[in-house]
């Protein structure tokens, strides 16, 4: 049971729970598959086992680095040698083909394609190349992470369309704030790990100023499916709520910077993240 718990957590459940919904609101945006319970159910479980493969490996080729820093040696199962690097490697290889073959056996090959490239672009280009050779990793690296609305849009009709990219600029805004965040409280262990992390490299204070921009670039981008015409005043009035409190949490932590607020400030964005898509799809159900 262990070892199954190990090779789940492989996958980070819990990242992968937002790669989830956000991959469902497209689908529920785009609306064909509501009527086909089964193939909606097969797009996210798609979505979950090539996103799973690339964290797994993600976590296979930095087991050593991950082993040095205090906030993952204790919690993966690579650095505390709960499961072996080949089996883990095979294990990723393994659920990645299975998300192809069902995009591809059941969708179309277009979304296959498309996941196979997030995969390779997360797991190779992402934490080989950007994650220790760029300040900017986070951000770069954020667009492997924002394309489940894309894949599921593409799953279901074939084609690319203004709505998913939408979402996907949503949650690339996103990443960053809510990343740094915790970079900010975990810095020590990037400098250990010599990655050049945001904080280690550019300081706090070009950290939390970065933080702001992004902050509210992410706040604009979130009224643009309302300039789109997708969704209504519900939407509007429910999702500056989210961003104005999003905003007073973030000049807050500006001026406290304690690390009990960096870390309210990172839970909030994961509340903010699931609020907002929560909202996107009541909207688009009613």
């Amino acid at each position: 049971m262990q070892t199954i718990k190990a090779f789940f957590t492989l996958t980070k459940p819990s990242i992968m729970l937002l790669v989830i919904i956000t991959g469902a609101t497209a689908l529920i945006m785009e609306g064909s598959l509501l009527h086909d319970p089964f193939r909606f159910v097969m797009a996210l479980l798609a979505i979950y086992l090539t996103g799973g493969s690339a964290n797994a490996l993600n976590q296979c080729f930095e087991r050593e680095i991950d082993a040095k820093m205090k906030r993952t040696a204790g919690r993966r199962p690579l650095p505390m040698h709960t499961i072996g690097a080949a089996p883990a490697f095979v294990f990723s290889i393994g659920i990645g083909l299975a998300g192809l073959a069902i995009f591809y056996y059941y969708f179309n090959a277009y979304s296959a394609l498309l996941s196979l490239a997030t995969i390779l672009f997360y797991s190779l280009f992402y934490t080989l190349y950007l994650k220790p050779n760029t300040v900017q990793n986070i951000v770069i690296g954020g667009i492997a992470g924002s394309m489940s609305p894309v894949g599921a849009w593409v799953a279901a009709t074939g084609h690319m369309a203004v709505d998913p990219w939408i979402l996907f600029l949503i949650i690339f805004l996103w990443t960053p704030p809510h990343f740094w965040a915790l970079a900010l409280v975990y810095k020590d262990d990037y400098r250990m790990a010599r990655l050049p992390m945001m904080p280690v490299i550019k300081g706090d204070d070009s950290t939390y100023k970065q933080i702001l921009i992004y902050t509210w670039l992410l706040v604009a981008a979130s009224l643009a499916l309302v300039v789109n015409e997708q969704l209504g005043w519900v939407y509007v009035l429910l999702a500056v709520a989210l961003g104005v409190l999003y905003l007073q949490k973030t000049y807050k932590v500006m001026k406290l910077r304690t690390e009990t607020q960096l870390k309210g400030l990172f839970g909030y964005s994961i509340i903010y993240l699931f609020g907002l898509f929560a909202v996107i799809i009541a909207d688009s159900l009613i």
